[in-house]
């Protein structure tokens, strides 16, 4: 999922010719503290509503001051998981797109971003969550998908955490299944510690009510 694809279909930009106050308004008007400033397919800067208010350019035209503000934008080819980490970097609730030859094609709000990567990692499809803790020296992607795989599922996100000053990392997998005692039994028989299983309540009481009884015929053997 590339920039081009993230764009507003609805966000206005500003002309030179425009003061603060309509700037305000439209930034109230769509919920977002940011708008470009173009002029043609010419991207001159990012305007904020602080700028507005620190700068006090609310009666003012924005081209008289300009010069004075930032210019933050990605390209229309770049990933989506190179625009959150510079969007957030930055505090910016919109990042505006250029072409490769730097004219402007639209913006993407944080809004849209934070859903289309909602999409992105299955936060919406049905499944499990499992969460690893394992040493930086065992992570072994293929050997996990492996796991996964070889128990009918299949893995729709990934991804990794360091704890801060430790060598441990922590695998959060999202699984297209519910059903996931096998999964779990396959982790366990390869020596991974299950640090967290997320899924629905009545599945997660069914499994442990399922491994108790379990227990409980291994007692009377």
């Amino acid at each position: 999922m590339i920039a081009r694809d993230l764009i507003s279909k609805t966000l206005p930009l500003l002309k030179c010719s425009d003061t603060g106050k309509k700037a305000i308004r439209i930034m109230e008007s769509f919920r977002v503290s940011h708008l470009p400033v173009v002029q043609d397919k010419e991207y001159l800067g990012l305007i904020s509503d602080k700028d507005i208010y620190d700068l006090e350019m609310e009666k003012c035209i924005l081209g008289d001051k300009i010069s004075t503000i930032i210019s933050p934008f990605v390209r229309v080819n770049q990933h989506i998981l190179e625009i959150i980490p510079k969007l957030l970097e930055l505090k910016l609730t919109v990042m505006p797109v250029l072409e490769m030859n730097d004219d402007f094609v639209g913006s993407i709000t944080i809004t849209d971003l934070s859903t289309k990567f909602i999409d992105l990692i299955g936060v919406n499809e049905p499944g499990a969550v499992i969460v690893l803790e394992l040493s930086t020296t065992d992570y072994s992607l293929s050997q996990i998908a492996q796991i996964i795989e070889s128990n009918d599922a299949k893995i729709m996100s990934l991804y990794t955490k360091n704890p801060e000053n430790s060598m441990e990392l922590n695998v959060t997998l999202k699984i297209n299944v519910t059903e996931i005692s096998s999964i779990i039994q396959t982790f366990v028989r390869y020596d991974y510690s299950i640090k967290a299983v997320y899924l629905d309540d009545s599945l997660l009481k069914d499994m442990y009510e399922d491994r108790y009884e379990q227990f409980l015929k291994y007692l009377n053997l």
